[in-house]
């Protein structure tokens, strides 16, 4: 019954990929560097009086993302 609702709505699924194995490693520091696009350059962390971050500090949210 489920099923049927289901590939009336979205139509059919594509079978799922199945793998046989996958490979985790450390990631070395040059492949570290490349993935890196930001840079710190205010020692601040949070405004105290609106306890947001501040920019190019070290919680900025355009440099590790939003909180």
């Amino acid at each position: 019954m489920n099923q049927d609702l289901i590939n009336n709505t979205f139509g059919s699924q594509p079978p799922a990929p199945v793998f046989d194995q996958i490979k985790i490693s450390i990631a070395s520091p040059e492949q570290i560097r490349s993935w890196s696009f930001g840079e710190i350059k205010k020692p601040e962390t949070i405004n105290y009086r609106t306890f947001k971050p501040e920019r190019d500090g070290l919680f900025c949210a355009r440099i590790f993302g939003p909180i």
